[in-house]
């Protein structure tokens, strides 16, 4: 669903992709109180606990055999298996079990949770960083000793492995497992507009948001074209590392915040974004084409598609010339009339509200009045 922000704000004529399935509305509402537009389609759907036969075999596993240290990396995860195992009738067990193993906190969201339900957690990272957490069992030992790891969606395999290498029985506990979606539409409606260069931004809140996406476009045959999309015109703004580093690896840069939450998230797409955007000085006035919108010496217009369409084109050589034929093929849907293109420039001077800022170069074409002190880009070409 695609839904309009308020018409001033950082993201202001920006539209934004919101691939997250969890917490998409908070996102989205963040991301559409700064201005901007959201396109939500989320890449992944998450598999019902009470469902999860994985899920239940590696509670009964645990509670069968009790480890020693059981690692909880998110607060909603624990919630999630807490409840599951009660609806099971393995409620109370799975409390029994872990109120004698030594439990560790990745953040203070899971420490909440932990003595929400009663719990008592033995340790937390100051970073609330995985990473931290294998150096602190690493340094401790971990020959033989058995480890529980709650996961919430993402699989941890360099965490696993370099835990099983240092000798420890590792039991996964796969909470929340990412499935697709069941209506495809959206991620293929997505995948198009990212393609088009129709959205601005995409934001991605997990690695196998990620990667599902990419995945849906390679089924699609439009994976190169996706790639070409986020590396070069299409912003591909990630909650942190590991959600960034499918991207990473196929050699698109991203942006991150510093803290891995939504509203850092959103602050960093509200900085990148504005800065993206395209300021000419024209005609002595000051034009901003940011996305889907233009501002005219700070003012939003309300350009339409077409007229859009005419501006980036004009924009790409500003000063130039294009010619007719040129602006006709930037046109969506015009045919072959070029008298398409006079009735759209006419309709876009009037929607700048300053007819000048567009000059018609007689039998030639038209150009943005760019100023002369702006450089040695202007001319007619």
């Amino acid at each position: 669903m695609d839904r309009d922000g308020p018409q001033d704000g950082p993201l202001a004529g920006f539209t934004i992709g919101v691939t997250a399935a969890r917490r998409a509305e908070e996102l989205g509402a963040l991301l559409e109180r700064r201005g901007g537009s959201v396109v939500h389609a989320p890449a992944l759907r998450t598999a019902r606990l009470a469902d999860d036969t994985e899920l239940l075999s590696a509670t009964e596993e645990l509670i069968a055999r009790p480890p020693d240290v059981v690692v909880a990396t998110t607060a909603i995860g624990l919630r999630g298996w807490l409840e599951a195992a009660d609806g099971w009738g393995h409620g109370e067990e799975l409390l029994g079990c872990l109120r004698r193993v030594e439990l560790i906190a990745r953040g203070p969201k899971v420490k909440g949770a932990i003595r929400a339900a009663g719990l008592t957690e033995q340790w937390s990272p100051a970073s609330e960083s995985l990473a931290e957490v294998l150096e602190r069992l690493l340094g401790q030992g971990v020959e033989g000793r058995r480890i529980g790891l709650q996961l919430h969606g993402e699989p941890l395999p360099e965490f696993v492995e370099a835990l099983r290498d240092g000798g420890a029985d590792v039991v996964v506990v796969p909470v929340y497992r990412w499935l697709p979606p069941d209506d495809l539409a959206p991620v293929d409606r997505l995948i198009e507009a990212v393609v088009a260069r129709s959205v601005d931004a995409v934001t991605f809140t997990s690695a196998p948001a990620v990667s599902s996406l990419l995945s849906r476009a390679e089924e699609r045959g439009q994976l190169a074209e996706l790639l070409a999309a986020l590396r070069h015109d299409v912003l591909a703004a990630c909650v942190g590392p590991v959600t960034a580093l499918p991207l990473r690896t196929r050699g698109i840069d991203t942006v991150q915040p510093e803290r891995f939450r939504l509203g850092p998230l959103v602050q960093v797409v509200c900085a990148e974004l504005p800065r993206r955007a395209r300021t000419l000085p024209v005609a002595g006035h000051r034009v901003e084409i940011r996305g889907r919108a233009v501002l005219v010496d700070g003012e939003p217009r309300p350009v339409p598609p077409a007229g859009l369409a005419l501006l980036h084109a004009l924009a790409r050589r500003p000063g130039w010339v294009a010619s007719r034929a040129e602006l006709l093929r930037a046109l969506p849907g015009a045919g072959r009339d070029e008298h398409a293109v006079e009735t759209a420039v006419a309709r876009l001077r009037a929607a700048l509200g300053v007819p000048e800022l567009i000059h018609t170069v007689v039998k030639r074409g038209y150009r943005l009045a760019l100023d002369p002190t702006a450089g040695s880009a202007h001319g007619e070409g």
